[in-house]
This record gives C-alpha cells, structure tokens and sequence, in this order.
C-alpha cells in the first residue's frame, strides 16, 4: 500500500511575503513565527545576504488539515495562464442563486484585499458555478 504524502503547494512571484499575506487573508492561514534567537522576520531577513532578502515566505493552515504554501521570488513575471490554480471553496454543498451568493459575498471581501474579478462561469447540466479571479500578481483561482 503506497502512503499518502503531504504536499506544498509553490508559488513563484515577484514579491513573496505580499502575495502570502493575501493568501493568508483569503485562506485563513498563518505564517510560522520567526526563527529562534529573532524577535520579527526583519530581524532575520537583515542577516542574509542582499541577493536573499525578503526571497520566501510560507505560510500553513493552523488546523494541520490545508497544505502548506510555499511563495519564492522568481526574477520572470507571469506571462500566460496558470496551468494549475486553487479553488477556494466557499460554496460547497450550495446551488443555484445560494451558491452564487456565496461566491458574491467571497468575491466582495477579496477585492479589498487586491484581488481581481475576472469573470463568472455560470453553472451547466455538469458543473455548478464558480467565480474566476486573479490574486494581487494575476495568478488565477476560482471560488467554487
């Protein structure tokens, strides 16, 4: 019998701890507390070199249950659309005008916090309807 493994799920960006710190808030996540012997995050970011400042961040799911997420400066933007993304599931087990309710209501908390509404895909005889949106750097997800 093969064992299940965790997972991380990377991003690669252009600034690490901002777009984890939206992931945070849209997710409910935490970032771990600093390294021992720092008192904050700036503190040990200041010992690095220059070149791996500010570089990562991470951030886990308090519950244990989520993956960890893993976000690493890359020196290239986005330039096409992603081949994987999240689905932030906020209407399980809901249809119909109650589901897209929930979408709304997801999707009108997430805008502040710099998230795009790309576009809604209404629900067909398959699949019920889920809302695209892009994250503060363009990378996709859908609430579903």
């Amino acid at each position: 019998m093969v064992s299940v493994k965790q997972i991380q799920v990377a991003f690669d960006c252009a600034s690490p701890e901002r777009v984890g710190r939206f992931w945070c808030e849209v997710l409910g996540y935490v970032a771990p507390a600093p390294p021992e012997g720092f008192a904050s995050w700036d503190d040990f970011n200041r010992t690095l070199p220059p070149e791996q400042r500010d570089s990562w961040f991470a951030c886990s799911d308090p519950s244990g249950v989520g993956p960890r997420l893993y976000f690493q400066r890359v020196p290239e933007g986005k330039v096409a659309k992603n081949r994987l993304h999240l689905d932030v599931r906020v209407g399980t087990g809901l249809v119909g005008a109650e589901r897209l309710a929930a979408l709304e209501a997801e999707c009108a908390r997430l805008i502040p916090l710099g998230a795009k509404r790309v576009r809604l895909l209404p629900a067909d005889e398959e699949n019920e309807s889920c809302l695209v949106m892009q994250d503060i750097e363009g990378n996709e997800f859908c609430l579903s």
